[in-house]
C-alpha cells in the first residue's frame, strides 16, 4: 500500500494543499469548517504529517522540550504523560531534558543543551521553574517557555499554577476532625516552591486551632522515599511522638509507612499518615494513602498547549488548578494505643 501524502488529503477533502498545510500547522486564521473537513480527511486516510518537511516549510522544529529537576519518579512520569498527550494531539514531538539546578555549572549545562537542541518551546518544572540561571539561558537562546507552579519571578513568563497551600489546610482539618492534636510534618527541599506552600498551609491551619509551629514535630525531607523513612524514624522515635504525620509528597509518605513498620506502629490504628500528589504509590501502599490529588498531567498538557498557541500567535490562559483531598485508609480516629 502506497504512503498517503498531503496531495491525497487535499484531493480527498476537496481543498488546496496550502489549506491542508495550514490546518496541519495549526495556524490560527483557519475557518472551523475547513479545519473540520481537512481533519476528517486526515483521519479517514490515516495520514501522518512529515515532521521534517513541516519544520523546513514553517521555520519551526515542531518539538517541545520538558525540563526536569525532580527526584520523584511518579511526578516526572505524570508530567511526561501530560506533555506527550498534548504534543501528540498537535503532531509535535516531545524531548526530555534533566538538569541539576543545585550544581555549580547549571548555566554551562543549559547553554550546551540549548545549542544542540532545536525546539519551539520548553516546559519548565519545579524546582528549575524558579532557577534564575535556567530562565536566563532560555531567554538568551530565545526559547519561549512555560513554567509549572513557579514561586519566584511571577511576571517573567507564562505559567500554570495550583492552590497547594489552601489544599494542605484541608488535610489538617480532616486530621483535626479525627481527634488528632499531636502533629508531625516532613517537608520537601527548600529550593522547591511547593514545599514552602505546603508547609505554610500546614502551619496556618494549625495556628487557627491554637497550635503554634514550635509545637509541631518537623523533619526535613527532599521528596524522596529514603528521606521519608529517615524523617519518619525521627518523628516516631520522639518521646511524645505525633499521632498524625503529613508528608509533603507521596514518596515521603510511603517512607513513613516503612518507618512505622520497622517500629511496629500500625497505620491507621496508631498513626495517621497523609501525603500529597496522589501518585501511583498512594494506591500501592497498604492501607492506601490519604492524599491530595494534584492534577499534574493536566498542568503539563496545558503548559504545552500554551506554548503551541503562543507560537501560532494565539493567547491561551490556563486556569489555576485546584488540588482535591482524597480520603483513603491511612487516616483514622485518634487513639492512645
Amino acid at each position: 500500500m502506497s504512503k498517503v501524502t498531503i496531495t491525497d488529503v487535499a484531493r480527498h477533502a476537496g481543498v488546496s494543499m496550502k489549506s491542508v498545510s495550514r490546518v496541519i500547522n495549526r495556524e490560527s486564521n483557519v475557518r472551523a469548517a475547513l479545519r473540520t473537513k481537512v481533519e476528517a480527511a486526515i483521519d479517514s486516510l490515516g495520514y501522518k504529517p512529515n515532521l521534517a518537511a513541516r519544520s523546513l516549510a514553517g521555520g519551526r522544529s515542531f518539538t517541545i522540550g520538558v525540563l526536569f529537576d525532580n527526584p520523584s519518579p511518579s511526578y516526572t512520569m505524570k508530567i511526561q504523560d501530560g506533555a506527550y498527550n498534548a504534543c501528540h494531539k498537535a503532531a509535535y514531538q516531545l524531548v526530555l531534558e534533566n538538569v541539576r539546578t543545585s550544581s555549580g555549572n547549571i548555566t554551562e549545562t543549559m547553554n550546551v543543551m540549548l545549542e544542540h537542541r532545536r525546539i519551539d518551546g520548553m516546559v519548565v518544572t519545579p524546582p528549575a521553574t524558579d532557577c534564575g540561571e535556567v530562565l536566563d539561558a532560555l531567554e538568551r537562546h530565545q526559547i519561549p517557555y512555560v513554567r509549572i507552579a513557579p514561586d519566584k519571578f511571577p511576571d517573567r513568563s507564562m505559567f500554570v499554577s495550583t492552590n497547594d497551600s489552601e489544599a494542605t489546610a484541608e488535610a489538617v482539618r480532616h486530621l483535626w476532625s479525627l481527634g488528632h492534636r499531636r502533629f508531625g510534618f516532613i517537608s520537601g527541599p527548600p529550593t522547591h516552591g511547593a514545599s514552602g506552600w505546603r508547609r505554610a498551609g500546614f502551619y496556618s491551619a494549625l495556628r487557627q486551632r491554637d497550635i503554634a509551629p514550635e509545637h509541631v514535630a518537623i523533619a526535613e525531607g527532599d521528596f524522596t522515599f529514603e528521606s521519608g523513612i529517615g524523617g519518619g524514624m525521627q518523628l516516631l522515635r520522639a518521646a511524645s511522638r505525633p499521632t498524625a504525620i503529613f508528608a509533603a509528597n507521596d514518596d515521603m509518605a510511603a517512607g513513613v509507612f516503612a518507618a512505622a513498620g520497622q517500629l511496629n506502629i500500625k497505620i491507621p490504628d496508631m498513626l495517621s499518615v497523609v501525603g500529597f500528589d496522589d501518585s501511583w504509590i498512594a494506591k500501592s501502599v497498604w492501607p492506601s494513602l490519604t492524599t491530595l490529588h494534584q492534577p499534574i498531567e493536566e498542568m503539563a498538557y496545558e503548559a504545552v498547549e500554551m506554548l503551541i498557541a503562543a507560537k501560532q500567535g494565539r493567547s491561551f490562559l490556563a486556569p489555576r488548578h485546584n488540588v482535591s483531598f482524597i480520603v483513603r485508609g491511612s487516616t483514622g480516629p485518634f487513639s492512645e494505643m
